[in-house]
């Protein structure tokens, strides 16, 4: 079995009660909200352009985001998630949610290195001894830029994730709104 095969397919199935057991801990603020939704849409516009870039099992993505961090779009979902804890006002949320992110998200960018790999070969072992895994490097590890495409974007439904995070906002507005 591929590592990080049992982590990948349970990702989704827990985070569904992960969220749940944020949502009730969560003790949001106007502040806290605001602060949160800055830097969701920081991760929002990471994940937006890295959609942007890539064609998924068509060919390696290398540039554009793909070129700071092999992996932009975890790293966007990981300044996403630091948003709603941010938004959410509460440490121990806060916790259970990196906990989860940490464990979780460790795993799938191993599992999905180890499917690259045996995809793409020596290009994948090329682009990974150049580009870190998750914190990206400042300076692009390739000159060559391709342009960001909307097709893309919309082919790899990144809008769901705009979407997402608009609900899982006013979800957190309504709880201080209500329960505040």
């Amino acid at each position: 079995m591929p590592p990080g095969d049992v982590w990948t397919r349970w990702r989704v199935r827990v985070g569904y009660p992960v969220a749940l057991v944020y949502a009730v801990l969560a003790d949001p603020a106007p502040w806290s909200i605001g602060t949160g939704a800055l830097l969701a849409l920081l991760g929002l516009l990471i994940r937006a352009r890295a959609a942007g870039h890539l064609r998924k099992h068509e060919a390696l993505s290398t540039t554009g985001p793909y070129a700071h961090t092999r992996n932009p779009l975890y790293f966007g979902s990981a300044l996403l998630a630091a948003g709603f804890l941010v938004a959410g006002g509460s440490w121990l949320a806060a916790l259970l949610v990196g906990v989860y992110f940490v464990l979780f998200y460790t795993a799938v960018m191993r599992r999905e290195e180890h499917d690259l790999r045996a995809h793409y070969g020596a290009a994948f072992d090329e682009y990974a001894a150049r580009v870190p895994r998750f914190w990206p490097c400042l300076t692009p590890a390739r000159a060559a830029r391709s342009g960001f495409s909307w097709e893309l974007y919309r082919r790899n439904r990144e809008y769901q994730a705009a979407l997402g995070t608009l609900a899982g906002l006013l979800l957190l507005w309504g709880k201080m709104l209500w329960l505040g």
